[in-house]
């Protein structure tokens, strides 16, 4: 059984940066996707980045790009997200998700029905 455990979030000032870690268990993930999710109050759930992890191939969102970063480390079986330069629109639930395979389309990618396994989110607060 998968396990997805988000760590990281806090509260924090504009241009301000955080690093959330989601640890990983239960499975082999070498020939899984990982995706960071996001869902603020009143919104969808949306995605914002996504990491293969045989290959490290890696997707953005565009509201993310250039200031967020997805890496994995495959020893501790954890999955990063470092966010910089954060804004108070960046405020939300950050979630963890998985699916077995590794090669999608992007929309496929960016979509919540893709992935089989979530955790249970950590929150992220930016002041302004």
């Amino acid at each position: 059984q998968v396990q997805l455990v988000e760590s990281g979030g806090g509260l924090v000032q504009a241009g301000d940066s955080l690093r959330l870690s989601c640890a990983a268990s239960g499975h082999t993930f070498s020939s899984y996707t990982m995706g960071w999710f996001r869902q603020a109050p009143g919104k969808e759930r949306e995605f914002v980045a996504a990491i293969t992890w045989s290959v490290g191939s890696t997707y953005y969102a565009d509201s993310v790009k250039g200031r967020f970063t997805i890496s994995r480390d495959n020893a501790k079986n954890t999955v990063y997200l470092q966010m910089n330069s954060l804004k108070p629109e960046d405020t939300a639930v950050y979630y963890c998700a998985a699916r077995p395979g590794s090669s999608w389309y992007l929309s496929q990618l960016q979509s919540t029905y893709t992935y089989s396994d979530w955790g249970q989110g950590t929150q992220v607060t930016v002041s302004s």
